[in-house]
């Protein structure tokens, strides 16, 4: 029997250390699922279990770390870009600016409605039968004026040439409207026409706007639209003060920032005045006041903030971003 280790001489032991030190050695085995393991001498008798186990678990790559496919590689990366464009798509361009245009937008396009509703014919039958409504002193009868009015009106909101007022007679055979009369109605149709389609340009916009904001941005266009309703409040107040306090100095302030000096001012026998007296305008600025704060008051509570509200505005975002993912396919 050889003996031990133990047994032998200490040089003997030296030389086999030094052969045992010659010797090739293991490299440990990286098997891409376990840390490397150095193997301690000979493998283990497999039990009958061990064939079945190994079986299943499919073959051993014990050549190295396993390499990722540059093609999977490839698609991650594209996935994360469409990801972050994708994120980027769905914030709201200047959302700021938006919220800004829609509050200052909100009041110009109620007043530009209400004075819309107010030149009608509408109107002005309710203005000549009014009781109270001053009579003409010159002798115009409710018909006539009714009818001479209407002329004026449609002359205002149509394109037909000054010909249009200006052939008009009275029962004498006279010019009913004067030169300076009639350029002062051309005046007013461009500058109520130009105002008119400004507003109507504005309120589009705004609805666009209001649009992508809801789509994008959660109670954003809404909350613009409060600030807007409260904004058109305190104008209305204002104006009605203004008004108030000085009704004729506010008539001619209103008329100095859209017509030239002398070109607006008429004696009261000239049929201008006689159709469209002081208490005329009086009753037409507030009913356009009125107008435009019911239409604040009714964006108002449309708009107003509650908790119902802005939950549903969130469950619309995660709905509308759930279907994105499902027709992306992810």
């Amino acid at each position: 029997m050889a003996p031990s280790t133990n047994d032998q001489a200490p040089w003997q032991q030296q030389d086999r250390a030094a052969a045992t030190a010659d010797e090739p050695r293991e490299e440990p085995v990286w098997t891409g699922l376990l840390p490397a393991v150095a193997p301690a001498g000979p493998p283990a008798e497999e039990q009958p279990g061990d064939e079945r186990s190994r079986a299943s678990s499919g073959p051993v790559d014990a050549s190295g770390p396993v390499a990722s496919d540059p093609e999977d590689e490839d698609d991650d990366a594209r996935r994360r870009t469409a990801l972050r464009q994708q994120a980027v798509a769905d914030e709201p361009r200047f959302p700021r600016l938006q919220q800004v245009f829609l509050a200052v937008v909100l009041p110009l396009v109620l007043l530009g409605l209400a004075v819309r509703v107010v030149a009608t014919p509408l109107f002005l039958w309710l203005e000549y039968h009014r009781p109270g409504f001053p009579a003409d002193p010159q002798g115009f009868t409710t018909d006539e004026r009714m009818v001479f009015g209407s002329y004026g009106l449609d002359y205002v909101l149509n394109w037909a040439p000054p010909g249009f007022l200006g052939g008009l007679e009275d029962a004498d055979g006279a010019q009913l409207f004067l030169s300076s009369e009639v350029a002062h109605m051309t005046d007013v149709k461009i500058v109520l026409q130009v105002a008119l389609t400004v507003v109507l340009v504005l309120g589009l916009l705004a609805v666009l706007s209001a649009l992508y904001l809801r789509a994008k941005a959660p109670r954003a266009a809404s909350g613009a639209l409060f600030f807007g309703s409260w904004l058109t409040v305190v104008l209305l107040v204002l104006l009605a003060v203004a008004a108030v306090l000085g009704w004729q100095q506010f008539f001619a302030l209103f008329h100095s920032l859209f017509f030239a000096d002398g070109t607006w001012t008429f004696r009261a026998t000239d049929t201008l005045i006689r159709l469209y007296p002081t208490q005329f305008w009086m009753d037409a600025a507030i009913a356009v006041g009125v107008l435009a704060l019911l239409g604040a008051l009714a964006v108002m509570a449309a708009t107003w903030p509650t908790a119902f509200r802005r939950h549903r505005a969130l469950d619309r975002v995660r709905r509308r971003q759930e279907l994105k993912r499902r027709l992306a396919g992810r």
